[in-house]
């Protein structure tokens, strides 16, 4: 790998041990990957995956000391994956023991580290740092070092950033160096489109469950997407986006995509155009028929397939302000229809802190706390990471928390029906 100057005398140790062993970790991570040089980090912002001050991560708090210490910290500031933990999201006596016993037991002292290396704020742990209500949005052709898959993909696609899908403590790694090694994503070639995918749907397809379906096809490649501008009525508007957020996050979890296009809405696809795909990209046809295979091939893994749902969880990754109020809205005529005042099943939407503080001035708020509905911003995939709370028939619809937790998949018609009293 060729290093500027710059790189090279921090790599040799002229600021220090620390620095050179960041450094040394970051071109290591790059040869693996035929990187042949290193890049600067260009974002404002960074965003790091792990949030959460799990007992098992002892290397983890060992080595974010060792950086500190020596005052290695971020040179951007940063958000954070979602809390692990909320006490108004529904635990009994043993989940909670297990939860702060066993599991998240460093959560308070994790935090202060994050302050310490350069954390936005308290209120900034989302898994969708890029909402304006949070204001980590990075500009197109931003280098990044981030690496919660969902964001990284919408980075890359929607707002045409430029990020590989990094592991975590390789995300602060780059924010402390400056620089990230140049390959995959960051690379021009590498962000050529290897499938092209044809929706051929009767109606606009759930994004969940697009999402699902492209991820186990194309796998880690880039996918070149045309047909489903006319479902998002060719342009990139609030909508369009909530849509792409759960879309790719679907794509990133059930595959490994870290980037796709969206002919005539995405930014590259717009200016670009099919110069994006790659010669000899493999073709994928979407239908009906396909789509309804996917949603049929995934497993019900409860003990029990019969059982009655006892907790539903709405928004992974966090909703936005436009979601939170349609899901008000929907959820409320919904219970007006079934003759109902409550939901039937508790039920927790999350979205990013920053947003639901805003979300409480505004009417929806008071109606879904109204109908018993709890807004958290929990992230629901550590929540159910407890053995305990695995065992509780959870439903959802977020094709990333079925595929990583024990929930169970409903697409967003079928499960505002089962929260709201109209089909068990």
């Amino acid at each position: 790998m060729k290093l500027t100057q710059e790189q090279q005398t921090i790599l040799d140790g002229k600021k220090g041990e620390t620095q050179a062993k960041v450094m040394e970790t970051l071109v290591r991570y790059g040869e693996l990957f035929g990187a042949d040089e290193m890049v600067p980090i260009t974002s404002k912002y960074n965003h790091l995956v792990t949030s959460f001050g799990l007992k098992a991560l002892g290397a983890v708090y060992s080595l974010l000391d060792q950086l500190i210490d020596a005052g290695a910290v971020s040179k951007q500031e940063f958000s954070a994956d979602p809390r692990p933990l909320d006490k108004n999201v529904p635990a009994n006596l043993l989940e909670k023991f297990v939860f702060n016993n066993f599991m998240y037991t460093k959560q308070e002292e994790y935090e202060k580290q994050l302050e310490k290396l350069g954390l936005m704020n308290k209120n900034a742990f989302t898994c969708t740092a890029y909402m304006p209500e949070v204001g980590n949005v990075p500009n197109k052709g931003d280098i990044l070092s981030w690496s919660e898959s969902s964001a990284v993909v919408y980075a890359n696609s929607v707002l045409g950033a430029r990020c590989n899908r990094n592991s975590g403590i390789i995300d602060i790694m780059g924010s402390i160096a400056g620089f990230v090694p140049s390959f995959g994503l960051l690379k021009d070639e590498g962000r050529k489109a290897t499938w092209v995918v044809r929706i051929e749907t009767s109606k606009k397809p759930e994004a969940q469950l697009l999402g699902s379906a492209i991820g186990m096809k194309v796998v880690e490649d880039v996918p070149y997407i045309i047909g489903l501008d006319k479902y998002l009525d060719g342009k990139l508007d609030d909508d369009a986006k909530a849509y792409l957020k759960d879309f790719g996050a679907a794509t990133a979890s059930n595959g490994a995509v870290g980037l796709y296009h969206v002919e005539n809405i995405t930014p590259e696809a717009v200016e670009q155009g099919r110069s994006l795909i790659a010669e000899g990209a493999r073709e994928y046809v979407i239908d009906d028929a396909e789509l309804k295979r996917v949603y049929d091939s995934y497993p019900i893994i409860w003990k029990n397939k019969d059982a009655k749902p006892k907790l539903c969880f709405i928004g992974c990754p966090h909703l936005s302000m436009a979601q939170l109020k349609g899901w008000s809205r929907d959820i409320k005529k919904a219970l007006e229809a079934n003759g109902r005042r409550k939901v039937a099943v508790p039920t927790v939407l999350t979205t990013a802190p920053d947003v639901l503080e805003a979300f409480r001035k505004e009417k929806e708020y008071q109606d879904l706390v109204n109908v018993g509905v709890i807004l958290s911003y929990i992230c629901p995939l550590m929540y159910m990471n407890n053995p305990i709370c695995q065992k509780v028939p959870t439903i959802t619809s977020s094709n990333k928390l079925r595929t990583y937790t024990s929930a169970r998949y409903y697409r967003d018609a079928d499960l505002l029906e089962i929260i709201t009293g109209g089909r068990n």
